[in-house]
């Protein structure tokens, strides 16, 4: 088990909802939540029982897409 001390601690990563994710990929909200169903995309859930996506991961999914290389 670690122990974080506050200046160990990174900046938590930003968490999309569906309908950011699907502004970004051009599609349907709902069709971002099929894919996380489908496990095309993983998804966290809230304590309300909502999905949101780590921005990091949805960015590299964009990337692949479009053929070009992994942002930082």
């Amino acid at each position: 088990m670690t122990i974080h001390h506050h200046d160990d601690i990174e900046t938590p990563e930003k968490l999309l909802t569906p309908s950011e994710v699907a502004q970004r990929f051009r599609v349907n909200p709902k069709t971002v939540t099929r894919w996380a169903r489908a496990g095309k995309l993983s998804a966290i859930r809230t304590l309300g029982g909502h999905r949101r996506f780590r921005e990091s991961e949805i960015n590299r999914c964009l990337d692949e897409l479009s053929g070009e290389e992994p942002r930082p």
